[in-house]
């Protein structure tokens, strides 16, 4: 058996990555990251930039972002504490699972990560509180790229487990473009980016 498991999800080129984890009754041991054993099960990224939030509480909804143009980026995402309702959305036109999304559950018990692709939105809902969430990313932040999409998009039927109006998030998520209105500056080609 690999160090590293990975299994293809619904949505095009996004996979579900989880390395080997070695416990006893002290604890566990685990390489989150290895450039070789990620490697040789195809994931051949470099990554340039980690990233680290913190969510104090249960019902933080974070989200739904993307970097454009140059800036785009691909990420591996994990929850180091608590437990997060990850969301994605395929926003490369011209991609058999365009406009789909898919919600994975992504916590300090299960250790698995999420590989998501340059050309997803990305969001996530803390059903925990005090949750440490960590991300790789192939590209540098830049907020001339910052993009994102609103959680509530009607046409997306997000099934997010929170009463949206309770949901604790920014100012600049509340005021984000639904998808349709997103769609007519979509910048993302698949096979493009």
């Amino acid at each position: 058996m690999g160090k590293v498991k990975v299994t293809e999800t619904k949505l095009k080129d996004v996979k579900i990555v989880e390395p080997a984890v070695f416990g006893d009754n002290r604890g566990f041991f685990t390489e989150s990251y290895s450039k070789r054993d990620f490697e040789d099960v195809g994931i051949d990224i470099k990554f340039v930039q980690d990233n680290h939030s913190l969510s104090a509480q249960a019902g933080i909804l974070r989200g739904l972002h993307f970097q454009i143009g140059e800036a785009a980026q691909t990420k591996l995402i994990r929850a180091i504490t608590g437990v997060v309702l990850d969301v994605i959305v395929d926003l490369r036109k011209g991609s058999p699972t365009y406009s789909h999304w898919e919600s994975y559950i992504l916590s300090e018990y299960n250790h698995r990560q999420l590989l998501v692709p340059k050309g997803y939105a990305h969001g996530f809902l803390t059903l925990t509180p005090n949750v440490n969430f960590l991300y790789k990313c192939d590209n540098y932040y830049s907020a001339e790229a910052d993009g994102g999409i609103s959680f509530k998009s009607p046409e997306l039927a997000i099934n997010w487990p929170i009463d949206l109006a309770q949901a604790i998030t920014s100012e600049k998520d509340a005021k984000q473009p639904t998808f349709t209105e997103f769609e007519d500056k979509n910048p993302f080609v698949y096979g493009e980016i």
